[in-house]
């Protein structure tokens, strides 16, 4: 059995476990509530720009002209992975990191014993998952939800259209997690490139005549390096308020079972703390029936 003072050490060492596991989880929570206010507001935008493509594409060949729209032999792919950059979340990174690996062993398998498939981490955590497995990674992009904004997502979105553009891949796609609520989060797999017409929305009749100016295929070329990049955007925006939700839930979770081994700990501390008064009784009363025999 441990001393009082080891138990007592251990008491107040869970103690400030859980003062930090609180702290975390109002961090989390203010984090989160800016995050989803985020994406509730990319949501309806980028559902818009689908629409657009699909209602151009739909009136004109130029959508199937357009160079990130070519379909061809796949020789080449590229994963991006979405993560996050810290760790205590719970299973949300391990997820992402195991949906990639079944990912590519249902689809590219051959691919990836040949060495042609690369895995661009976007986040610390997926790069370290799938590197440690032997994964071919590309550049990873850490800290960036330092300062998460567009600028970011295009930067990374102009150098995926590139690669596609200049056949060193030839198909793209990504892996994520969508924000449901804060205790579910669900993991997405979708195709950035070649663009498929599952991407651009369901293409609606209308009756109105429109006139487009600049012509239909310019307006087909600007939409869809837009519509990549904003595709990354919202998988960066949709996967830091999970991140956020997955940590909240987390260290509540925390913080729970920091509290029950507080009492267990007490429990002991107190059963122990009776034992050795009981003994110190027994002693005493002991040496008094020695001197007075």
């Amino acid at each position: 059995m441990a001393s009082l003072k080891e138990v007592r050490n251990r008491i107040v060492s869970v103690n400030s476990t859980q003062q930090i596991t609180k702290a975390m989880k109002m961090v989390s929570a203010a984090k989160l509530r800016r995050a989803t206010d985020a994406i509730v507001q990319m949501r309806p935008y980028s559902k818009k720009l689908s629409e657009m493509i699909a209602t151009v594409s739909g009136r004109t060949d130029a959508g199937k002209e357009n160079p990130f729209t070519e379909v061809r032999e796949i020789k080449n792919v590229l994963i991006l992975v979405v993560t996050s950059d810290r760790g205590l979340c719970g299973a949300f990174n391990a997820n992402i990191g195991k949906a990639t690996i079944a990912l590519i062993q249902q689809k590219y398998a051959a691919l990836h014993q040949a060495g042609h498939v690369t895995v661009m981490p976007l986040g610390k955590k997926g790069g370290e998952y799938l590197g440690r497995r032997g994964y071919k990674l590309n550049a990873d992009h850490q800290d960036i939800y330092t300062k998460l904004n567009f600028g970011n997502a295009r930067l990374i979105g102009e150098e995926v259209l590139n690669g596609f553009a200049e056949k060193q891949y030839d198909v793209v796609e990504i892996v994520f997690n969508e924000f449901k609520n804060v205790a579910t989060q669900i993991i997405r797999t979708e195709q950035l490139l070649p663009l498929q017409e599952s991407n651009t929305g369901e293409v609606k009749p209308s009756a109105v005549d429109y006139i487009f100016e600049p012509s239909e295929a310019e307006i087909i070329n600007e939409l869809i390096p837009k519509s990549i990049k904003l595709s990354i955007f919202r998988a960066l925006l949709e996967s830091n308020a999970s991140e956020h939700g997955a940590r909240m839930t987390a260290m509540d979770k925390a913080t729970d079972n920091a509290g029950e081994l507080i009492k267990a700990l007490k429990l002991e501390y107190n059963r122990s703390r009776q034992a050795a008064i009981t003994n110190e009784i027994l002693e005493i009363v002991g040496g008094a029936e020695a001197l007075s025999a």
